[in-house]
C-alpha cells in the first residue's frame, strides 16, 4: 500500500461532499465505493484509523484518526462506520456515518 501526503489542514469541512458524489455517481455506485473504504478498514485498517475515500477519483486509503485530529481539530466519535470523504481539488472533507447513507 502506497503513503500519499494530503493537506488536510487546509481542507474546509463541508455537508456537501456525499450529495455531490451521489449525483455524480448515482447512489449505487457510491454507496459501493463508500462500502469498498469500508472493506479495507475491516481488512487493513485498526481502532486507530479511518477509511478515507477520495471523491474526485473514487480512490480508497486509510488515515491515522491522531492525524487528522492534529491536522483540522475535528472531533472523532469512536463510532464504527465512519468514513471520510475528501477531495483534494475542492479541498473539502466531509465525515461521513452510518445514518447519513443508505444501507
Amino acid at each position: 500500500m502506497q503513503a500519499h501526503r494530503f493537506d488536510l489542514a487546509g481542507a474546509t469541512p463541508v455537508n456537501h461532499l456525499w450529495p455531490q458524489l451521489v449525483e455524480s455517481l448515482g447512489l449505487e455506485r457510491s454507496a459501493r465505493a463508500v462500502r469498498q473504504a469500508l472493506d479495507l478498514q475491516a481488512m487493513r485498517g485498526h481502532g486507530q484509523t479511518l477509511p478515507l475515500l477520495l471523491v474526485d477519483t473514487c480512490g480508497v486509503g486509510l488515515l491515522e484518526r491522531r492525524q487528522l485530529r492534529e491536522a483540522t481539530g475535528l472531533p472523532l466519535p469512536e463510532a464504527d462506520g465512519l468514513v471520510l470523504l475528501y477531495s483534494p481539488r475542492q479541498a473539502a472533507l466531509q465525515l461521513l456515518t452510518q445514518s447519513d447513507r443508505p444501507a
